[in-house]
């Protein structure tokens, strides 16, 4: 009988680490399909309705609008990196670093960002941006604030850009980006 009893926990204990170790392989392999530019790989881990929170702000996806932000955030060329990767609860705590085109721009890159990921039925349900340690909101914004003000007054057929969260509005974002900084080297 204590024979099967500890043969009863270990088997428990060894299923709540496989269980607590693919948790954290599916936001591993969420990023990672970011990095290889693999939506095929992120859309195997996310639920059918995903929900991302960034303060009161909150976003609603189903795996095809997901796809539609995720070919808007492609067009800046991200680089996310795992800095830490923490099981809590039933949650996933992960750190990251990303770099990408339009966070150079707005003079807060690398980010350096803290996210929980929770999970139902083994798939990504949401996603809570949390905190990132080193932005700096008042650069951005008045980087953007330059930004959005310059194209109104010298590219207005990009006017609308920075609330266009379509794959159209993030290349004119680039391009709003790119016409300016050369403005900026005449």
């Amino acid at each position: 009988m204590k024979k099967i009893s500890i043969l009863l926990i270990a088997i428990l204990l060894s299923s709540c680490a496989v269980q607590r170790n693919s948790k954290a392989q599916l936001v591993e392999t969420f990023f990672d399909g970011f990095k290889n530019s693999n939506y095929s790989s992120i859309k195997e881990v996310i639920a059918d309705s995903l929900t991302i929170t960034e303060g009161d702000y909150v976003m609603q996806y189903t795996s095809e609008s997901f796809y539609e932000h995720y070919k808007w955030d492609s067009v800046f060329k991200p680089a996310y990196k795992i800095l830490k990767l923490k099981n809590k609860d039933d949650q996933v705590l992960v750190t990251t670093e990303v770099a990408s085109l339009k966070l150079e721009f707005l003079e807060n890159s690398p980010m350096i960002c803290d996210r929980k990921f929770y999970f139902k039925a083994g798939k990504i349900r949401r996603i809570e941006n949390l905190d990132c340690h080193n932005a700096d909101w008042k650069i951005w914004e008045r980087k953007v604030d330059s930004l959005v003000s310059w194209v109104k007054h010298n590219q207005p057929q990009l006017n609308g850009f920075i609330h266009d969260l379509s794959m159209q509005g993030a290349l004119d974002y680039l391009k709003a980006i790119e016409r300016y900084k050369e403005q900026e080297l005449k």
